[in-house]
């Protein structure tokens, strides 16, 4: 467990990084996150959350494992 959570740590910098350039797939991934939603996570993890919660009625823990799951498949292209 220990290990996921590092490597979901590891690919949320690449995202914080990248994350103009990562707005896009963000926005095909949860359409109905808004530009004005994505301007105001702004890379941050906790708000990305936050906002899945407030859109699409996600649990903590759920927003938490789709945003790292999310996360991780993006590094995995780009890292």
């Amino acid at each position: 467990m220990r290990h996921a959570r590092e490597k979901a740590e590891a690919a949320w910098t690449n995202v914080k990084g990248g994350w103009r350039e990562m707005v896009g797939s963000l926005k095909q991934k949860w359409g109905e996150l808004t530009d004005d939603d994505l301007a105001e996570a702004e890379g941050a993890r906790d708000r990305l959350v936050g906002k899945l919660q407030q859109k699409y009625g996600y649990a903590r823990e759920e927003a938490e494992r789709e945003v790292d799951a999310w996360a991780r498949q993006n590094h995995d292209r780009t890292g």
